[in-house]
């Protein structure tokens, strides 16, 4: 949806050095911009685009502001600012409401009459679907699972069971929420499956990202809160409990009855075992393996870059020696003293 330069700086509290007069149709990256789009400048090592871009104008701090060869809307936070430009720029599509022919719904389920439910959806017993919602093609939504407002269900995703979904909330294509568990026991004659009674709770504004799977509780719920974030390819098992705002990046997974708190930021390949709890305001770097409770709010990085193959190789022999080496340095220790 156009608007004009002048708007924007207007609704989003920044300065503006340029025509307020100029429109703008779309966001774009520096290098691809057009002379209806609008680009960012956040991360200094884009900076060298910034002389050569023909957008017609850019978001940035104050300090960038004088080497930009076209509009500015100068900002605090230009990433953010950007983020609800874009959101003005390009609102979500709208859907009439409706039902269509192909859909299956169960005569126990309720269907707000404001909600759109799309081509080979299929709704079981005893579901609810709330006002505004929107349920793409191909969706399933298996029984005693309640939809609340202005939520959306985008292609092929699927809530197998007992799942509570609260408003506002995005469930990108291919998520599976409310799967079992990976519940078993074990006995002499092999794997015994434990039934996953338990259900998920799904708070408002949560986004969930396409084919990541929630699981069900075990015997109590699986609980994500308010505004929490999970990206593509996440495995949350049974009866975990993510804290409101937090963000996790994928592929990451998170064992069963880990409890992770709020605000907190997760990045991608990272691993939660079973049953720890990691406090509020956390920020875990790439490829940390969480093993015990984290009870301080911080950054934790736990993980080794990227090293030639004939240094790492050597590397691995002096870890291998450490062991030797320690009894050695205790040896001559005990001599000295005696």
């Amino acid at each position: 949806m156009p608007a004009s330069l002048g708007e924007l700086a207007t609704e989003f509290g920044c300065d503006l050095l340029g025509d307020p007069d100029t429109r703008v149709d779309r966001v774009a990256t520096l290098a691809n911009a057009s002379p209806m789009s609008i680009g960012f400048l956040a991360n200094p090592a884009y900076r060298d685009q910034l002389q050569a871009t023909k957008a017609a104008a850019v978001v940035l701090t104050e300090a960038d502001a004088g080497d930009c060869p076209v509009a500015a809307l100068i900002s605090n936070d230009p990433y953010t600012t950007y983020a609800r430009i874009a959101s003005v720029l390009h609102p979500p599509a709208t859907h009439s409401p409706g039902i269509h022919p192909s859909a299956e719904i169960d005569a126990s389920a309720t269907v707000s009459d404001s909600a759109h439910v799309s081509a080979n959806v299929v709704i079981g017993e005893d579901c609810s679907i709330g006002d505004d919602v929107y349920v793409a093609a191909g969706c399933v939504v298996g029984r005693r699972c309640c939809i609340g407002n202005a939520s959306q269900l985008l292609a092929n995703a699927t809530l197998v069971k007992n799942v509570r979904i609260g408003e506002r909330t995005i469930i990108h294509s291919g998520a599976i929420v409310g799967s079992d568990g990976f519940g078993h026991a074990r006995d002499d004659s092999g794997w015994i499956k434990i039934p996953q009674v338990g259900g998920v709770v799904i708070g408002n504004d949560v986004e969930i990202g396409a084919n990541t799977a929630v699981d069900c509780g075990a015997i109590d719920d699986t609980v994500i809160e308010d505004g929490v974030r999970l990206d593509n390819l996440i495995q949350v098992g049974h009866n975990v409990r993510i804290g409101a705002h937090t963000a996790i990046i994928g592929p990451t997974a998170i064992a069963g009855s880990a409890r992770i708190g709020k605000r907190c930021m997760i990045s991608g390949l990272v691993g939660v075992v079973g049953h720890v709890t990691v406090c509020d305001d956390v920020v875990i770097t790439p490829q940390v393996l969480i093993t015990k409770d984290v009870k301080e709010p911080g950054v934790y990085s736990a993980t080794f870059g990227a090293e030639k193959d004939k240094d790492w190789k050597r590397m691995v022999v002096r870890f291998r020696r450490l062991e030797t080496l320690e009894k050695r340095v205790a040896e001559l220790e005990a001599k000295a003293e005696e």
